[in-house]
């Protein structure tokens, strides 16, 4: 068979390789194009798999591949066996005249006599090899090697190429992704806080007041009602707030969660701070409301009593360390209302391992229970990092 220049095959060969998008179509094109105009019979190309440990046969032309995209009894090849491991460990080409005296050669569908082998390497970096045969001595010359160098390069090019995009896209959709599971992880936790059941009942509970006369109650209750739900429709959007004002917000919550539950918990909350304002402190949002809105929920279901929490705040420059302990005494399980809202609140190990994932924030977290004589002790603790 008639061959081609050298400067036409590298010519047809770029100009073939523009538009090819993925590795598949790049690998096929150098195996039944390119390296027909060769004038050679046979022809491999292998890829590293993805532990750089094998070499994976993905195009051929010739008698391993018979049929359009289709490899007869493909085989895999360790990196360093044979000739074509050789190569793909050195990074060197090999130029084999007999491979008969060659105690390297590896018999695939057929013998062959001579064989050429050149990496498909840029940068150091190795993609793969590309293996040819023939069966005469000799067939292949320095010529052909350079011809195949110059291929190999430029399918080398393109793979990287192909590869970068390809990783950029998956960037790209999982940034987007991301960006979806954030803004839903906002309105789970809004939906938590302003859940239209916790809403409903703490108008009702101002309505009781009221009708019961109890102005002061009931002033105090709106008051503290009417703040919390402004925190929330200002934080709404807002992946940060001041300690200073999480603090403020956890008072208020726990404020009218007493006032809801008739007093059925008690709390209190120390600060430990370092240097500086607790302003200054930046936090991710609604960690600290949500674990103690998991803890207060989850309490009533459970109709615990004697309840009580002590929050220790510790904070330094790099970050802010909650130690919650609880404690509490089972109550009556019996006949307690449904209150089915509460499974639609979002647990806060779920926010925290999210946050985590999406903003790298690195949250730690632990918790501890343990029972005696029906009194139940959680101890929680929580550090989060100071984003100012």
């Amino acid at each position: 068979m008639k061959t081609e220049k050298f400067e036409d095959i590298l010519v047809y060969f770029s100009k073939s390789l523009m538009g090819k998008e993925n590795e598949e179509d790049i690998l096929w094109d150098v195996a039944k194009n390119c390296i027909s105009k060769l004038g050679f019979v046979d022809c491999v190309i292998y890829l590293v798999d993805d532990n750089q440990s094998m070499l994976v046969q993905k195009a051929a032309y010739g008698p391993k591949s018979p049929k359009d995209r289709t490899i007869y009894n493909p085989v895999e090849i360790t990196i360093g066996e044979g000739i074509t491991g050789s190569v793909a460990k050195t990074g060197k080409p090999e130029l084999v005249m007999d491979t008969s005296q060659d105690s390297r050669y590896i018999i695939d569908d057929d013998t062959r006599l001579s064989e050429i082998c050149v990496p498909i390497a840029y940068e150091e970096q190795l993609y793969g090899v590309i293996d040819c045969e023939h069966p005469k001595k000799g067939f292949f010359t320095e010529r052909h090697l350079k011809m195949l160098l110059a291929i190999a390069s430029i399918c080398a090019i393109k793979v990287k190429s192909v590869r970068a995009n390809t990783a950029l896209l998956e960037k790209q959709h999982k940034l987007f992704q991301l960006k979806e599971e954030m803004l839903e992880l906002k309105l789970k936790t809004l939906n938590s806080q302003l859940n239209p059941h916790f809403v409903f009942n703490s108008l009702n509970a101002i309505q009781y007041f009221i009708t019961t006369q109890n102005t002061k109650f009931a002033l105090d209750y709106f008051s503290t009602f009417s703040r919390l739900v402004r925190f929330y429709l200002k934080q709404l959007g807002k992946d940060t707030v001041s300690l200073f004002n999480e603090i403020d917000m956890l008072h208020w919550y726990l404020k009218l969660q007493k006032l809801r539950y008739d007093d059925s918990f008690e709390y209190s909350i120390s600060i430990e701070k370092k240097d500086g304002s607790l302003k200054e402190i930046v936090i991710p949002s609604f960690v600290i409301l949500l674990v103690f809105e998991n803890i207060v929920e989850q309490s009533s279901i459970n109709k615990v009593v004697d309840q009580h929490f002590n929050v220790d705040i510790k904070t330094t420059e790099k970050n802010v360390v909650l130690e919650i302990q609880y404690q509490s005494k089972s109550g009556d399980h019996t006949d307690h209302p449904k209150n089915d809202y509460r499974n639609e609140i979002m647990k806060w190990e779920d926010q925290v391992e999210l946050l985590n994932t999406v903003k790298g924030y690195n949250i730690v977290h632990n918790t501890i229970g343990s029972s005696n004589n029906g009194m139940h002790i959680k101890s929680i603790l929580l550090e989060l990092p100071n984003l100012a």
